[in-house]
């Protein structure tokens, strides 16, 4: 008998085999993918997963990736770096997670997720959206904000008060609602790339079946920890393969523009590629090392450090075009990716230059991470509350 690593390595070859990604449908690719186990491989039998270790997901991905698969989490960010995880350990049935989750896995249904609000951002047990039980179902009324992807998902990831007269950390419950639902109204913000690639969404009178209702009435705080920690975790995350994520952007423009080319950049970007193969190797001990469960707190170190990294990377990238880096239109769009594909979905150089401008504070700012880290790694004494242990609805906000 083989080890588990032969075994998830002989099923992804399998499905390789019998569907080839340079041929078949995207959807089809990842459904033959979620019925091998090979999503997540950590989880249960049936739901996407072979039941072993999280470590052993680098396996799979190394051979279907390698093979010319997709990358998931890129085409379903939400729905693979936090509803999944988030689903399989809370749902109340086995037969909410099949609904959900199959559908997650081949990106058929995109989903977003609906914390931030307008007066609750990094304070996030502060928010004010209510959820009602009307008979079976909850009644939602309330607004987030900075909601990507809200206008293509299906699904979105809730967390509502459902009891204001407690302190706000314990009057939350969390919910699944469609984005597709009456009462649910999605508006785009424009970004400083001129992308609306997230939104506001208003819920009036927006209903939700008590069937999808994530984990106990009053527990949404927990609940939400599960998501927070994965999207940390795998907003942290690194390519498995050498040179990949970002950092290829760097070389492969570099290698373009011979041109361009300086002794002082030729420095820079070599201290960038070895601080992205450290936060590589970092990850990839990371998740060799995992088991079954979830991630924790460690998880911030990934995000904190990635999210600095790609912001360092595309000033790099903007300081070799120099003048070229500021034509932002119909000049100076061409693509500079290491694939060379000029669709790619991130736009050119400069766009990406913008957007990495969102990254330290998407998922949880620099700051939170840093003390989250100080706090639940390093025991550091937290914080002063003045509101700990009070009323929600007795909190004075602006």
């Amino acid at each position: 008998m083989g080890t588990d690593a032969d075994r998830v390595a002989d099923a992804a070859r399998r499905v390789v085999d019998e569907h080839d990604p340079k041929t078949v449908p995207i959807p089809e690719f990842l459904g033959a993918c979620f019925d091998a186990g090979l999503s997540w491989v950590h989880f249960p039998e049936g739901f996407g997963g072979l039941g072993l270790s999280r470590g052993l997901q680098a396996v799979a991905d190394r051979i279907l990736q390698g093979a010319g698969g997709p990358v998931p989490l890129g085409l379903n960010p939400m729905g693979y770096g936090m509803a999944a995880p988030t689903v399989r350990e809370h749902a109340q049935t086995d037969e909410v997670r099949h609904r959900l989750l199959r559908p997650l896995a081949t990106t058929e249904e995109i989903w977003c997720q609906l914390f931030s609000e307008p007066g609750a951002g990094s304070d996030l047990a502060g928010l004010a959206t209510s959820a009602v039980l009307d008979g079976d179902t909850w009644v939602v009324n309330g607004q987030k904000v900075w909601t990507s992807l809200a206008h293509r998902a299906k699904w979105g990831l809730l967390l509502a008060r459902t009891d204001p007269d407690v302190p706000k950390h314990k009057g939350l419950t969390y919910f699944v609602i469609d984005m597709h639902a009456d009462g649910v109204q999605t508006r785009p913000l424009r970004q400083l790339t001129g992308h609306a690639e997230f939104n506001e969404v208003y819920m009036t009178d927006a209903r939700i079946p008590d069937a999808y209702r994530l984990g106990a009435v009053g527990d949404g705080w927990r609940v939400a920890m599960t998501t927070l920690m994965n999207e940390r975790s795998a907003l942290g995350g690194s390519g498995s393969r050498r040179g990949a994520g970002t950092v290829s952007d760097a070389v492969a423009l570099w290698a373009s523009r011979p041109d361009l080319h300086t002794p002082v950049l030729r420095d820079r970007l070599t201290r960038l590629w070895l601080r992205a193969e450290a936060q590589r190797l970092t990850s990839e001990r990371s998740r060799a090392s995992a088991t079954v469960g979830g991630p924790g707190p460690e998880g911030s170190v990934g995000k904190l450090v990635g999210a600095e990294l790609n912001q360092h990377i595309y000033e790099f990238c903007m300081d070799l075009l120099g003048p070229e880096g500021i034509l932002y239109g119909s000049y100076g769009m061409q693509d500079t990716s290491s694939n060379g594909d000029a669709q790619d979905w991130r736009g050119p150089i400069q766009q990406r230059f913008l957007r990495s401008r969102a990254n330290t504070i998407e998922g949880g700012t620099s700051e939170v991470m840093r003390n989250i880290l100080a706090e639940r790694v390093l025991g550091l004494p937290g914080d002063l509350r003045a509101d700990a242990g009070m009323p929600w609805k007795e909190v004075p906000r602006g």
